[in-house]
């Protein structure tokens, strides 16, 4: 089943409309729909946020070899650890 979903944002003047195309295998309503790609795009914008902002990755110049794949497994295990950490310290700037 594909799904089509548009997206308009406002930000002061300026004005943008996007459409997205979905396809899933699930029957759902548009509530049913919506609230799956917004829940989706959230837990992305977390993991973007938190690879951009605390580790820095759209700064790195790691480009050749193994390096990169490298790096990006180990950001991802320090993630998982702090997610796991229990007390109330979490990632931030």
């Amino acid at each position: 089943m594909a799904w089509l979903a548009e997206r308009e944002c406002w930000g002061g003047d300026h004005h943008t409309l996007e459409q997205r195309l979905f396809i899933n295998s699930i029957r759902a309503d548009a509530k049913r729909f919506a609230h799956a790609v917004r829940g989706h795009w959230g837990v992305e914008n977390r993991l973007h946020w938190c690879l951009d902002v605390v580790f820095r990755d759209d700064a790195s110049r790691l480009r050749k070899g193994n390096a990169p794949a490298i790096m990006t497994n180990i950001r991802n295990l320090c993630m998982n650890l702090f997610e796991q950490e229990p007390s109330t310290l979490r990632l931030s700037q």
